[in-house]
């Protein structure tokens, strides 16, 4: 498991009691990000932060891209949003289809969990509730602390792993496999940090083309250990500005799968013949610096020199082709008629019924240049840029341009849908 999330696994997730094998579950990193160490980095570093925000992958403002290259959550923009549905997508297909019994499931975002305060675990308090207590002018000091006391330990809280629900679902997962092992269940969504209160997103993992030279990892360190751990592996990341950890494997044992089922070995046991509990093994990553990474290692500033020996810079998003949140982007050329237009409107019904997901480029009203156009959408990480002119209206031919080569093509009309969706299914497999 560990060797194939080094190369495919970006996101953070909590895996259920197995004593041979566990899956994923979302989950928060609570780490702090790190700062680039050297011009060359902190060039790129801005190139990308800035790409991200002109390109809409996340909304601007300095608060908001500083959390983004922190690894929390942030705002991101509509291709942001689609880049990161599309991460989630692929790792739940890759976790709950590519190996056997392993469950979704679906759990609280926050419990009365009578073991918090010990934990010292967030709380949620409404903050009426906490005025009405706090505007009572007959309570004396003492009495003020042992209601607020009070109100907090009756608050749920919210949930900071997906680790608790995972081992309360475990006994009826259980039995749903007739109590043989191993299984796995997987659950994704938002949890706190309880370091500075902010929310992390849900997880996702999926295949890419990471260069695995960026891949590391550790020990955690024994003071750093989580909960009943006796054994954590960190899968780092080496980000422009430094590394960060991506996922973590921890091994758990059985003490906290015991406790959730108030000691009660039998519930627990399987049709093996033993009287072992099994153990936990969790899988933990970080959605959000899993997005952060794919953009990251997709940025590619390219320089070449045109017919006049005149240096041009070019940046391309070379996200891999099921991630990319645009696929084709329909535009016109010189001369724009009505008629260019219904043939592009055409054209993108086609593409929205094969649920090939289309940028209507054609209803831009300022002029605009082709190598500003394929500037854009390069950026963007578009694949494929159709281009729809004159020429179509009298042969029917188009061009298209491919993102990864910038070779432009001739074909007709009538193949380009074909021709878009065998290459989508092609690397879906990748």
């Amino acid at each position: 498991m560990l060797s194939y999330g080094v190369r495919n696994v970006l996101s953070r997730c909590t895996l259920t009691p197995t004593p041979r094998r566990a899956t994923p579950a979302a989950r928060l990193s609570g780490r702090h990000c790190s700062s680039a160490s050297s011009g060359g980095d902190v060039d790129r570093v801005s190139a990308l932060l800035q790409l991200c925000v002109d390109r809409h992958y996340v909304s601007p403002g300095h608060t908001n891209t500083e959390r983004f290259q922190c690894g929390t959550s942030c705002i991101y923009g509509p291709l942001g949003t689609e880049l990161r549905r599309n991460l989630l997508e692929q790792w739940w297909r890759s976790v709950t289809t590519s190996t056997a019994q392993v469950f979704g499931i679906s759990t609280l975002s926050s419990s009365e969990d009578p073991a918090a305060e010990a934990r010292g675990r967030l709380r949620m308090v409404e903050s009426d509730r906490l005025l009405r207590v706090l505007e009572q002018p007959e309570l004396s000091r003492e009495q003020l602390v042992q209601e607020v006391q009070a109100l907090i330990q009756r608050s749920p809280s919210p949930r900071t792993n997906f680790l608790q629900g995972a081992l309360e679902q475990f006994v009826p997962s259980l039995e749903l496999v007739n109590r043989k092992l191993p299984f796995g269940l997987a659950e994704s969504g938002l949890c706190f940090q309880p370091s500075d209160g902010s929310v992390a997103g849900s997880l996702g993992t999926t295949e890419t083309e990471v260069v695995e030279e960026n891949f590391s990892s550790s020990d955690v360190p024994v003071e750093e250990l989580e909960g009943a751990a006796s054994r954590g592996v960190r899968i780092i990341y080496s980000f422009p500005w430094g590394q960060e950890p991506l996922e973590t494997l921890w091994s758990r044992g059985h003490a906290e799968l015991l406790q959730t089922h108030k000691g009660v070995r039998s519930k627990l046991q399987c049709r093996d013949g033993r009287k072992s509990v099994p153990h936990v093994v969790s899988l933990t990553g970080n959605m959000d610096r899993g997005v952060m990474a794919f953009l990251s290692n997709s940025l590619q500033q390219l320089v070449k020199e045109d017919g006049k020996q005149k240096l041009l810079r070019r940046k391309v998003l070379k996200l891999h082709p099921v991630l990319a949140p645009v696929k084709v982007a329909l535009d016109i050329g010189r001369g724009a008629t009505m008629e260019l237009r219904q043939v592009c409107e055409g054209l993108l019904q086609e593409f929205m019924e094969d649920k090939i997901s289309a940028w209507p480029g054609y209803l831009e009203t300022l002029p605009t240049s082709m190598e500003e156009l394929n500037t854009k959408y390069d950026e963007m990480g578009v694949l494929f840029t159709v281009v729809v002119s004159e020429n179509t209206l009298e042969s029917g031919l188009l061009q298209v341009r491919s993102r990864d080569t910038t070779v432009r093509e001739t074909k007709h009309i009538s193949e380009i849908k074909n021709f878009l969706s065998r290459y989508i299914t092609a690397v879906d497999d990748i």
